[in-house]
């Protein structure tokens, strides 16, 4: 006869999902992502722990953009002020 699964076990099964999947992504960050929603998430359930796994689980499945291009975004961010710039590095004139 099979144990039934509970919902304490969900939650282990989804994490070691998620560490297959993302291996350099700390348990620490899938579980701030997966409960950031709840606040202080002292009381919730167990129940409502694997509920939120899931369900965060599956938006970082359907999230195309990897890491690394997550990375140049910021980076290419952080030197804004250097996009309007011209060829000799002077500001370009807008003439509107």
């Amino acid at each position: 006869m099979r144990k039934k699964k509970t919902n304490y076990s969900e939650v282990l099964e989804i994490l070691e999902e998620l560490k297959d999947s993302y291996p350099t992504t700390p348990i620490s960050q899938h579980i701030y992502g997966a409960l950031v929603e709840y606040g202080n998430f002292w009381g919730i359930s167990d129940k409502e722990v694997a509920f939120a796994l899931k369900k965060y689980k599956s938006e970082m499945e359907l999230n195309i953009v990897s890491d690394k291009e997550v990375e140049k975004i910021v980076e290419e961010g952080k030197n804004l002020s250097n996009l309007f710039l011209d060829d000799e590095g002077e500001e370009e004139q807008d003439w509107e």
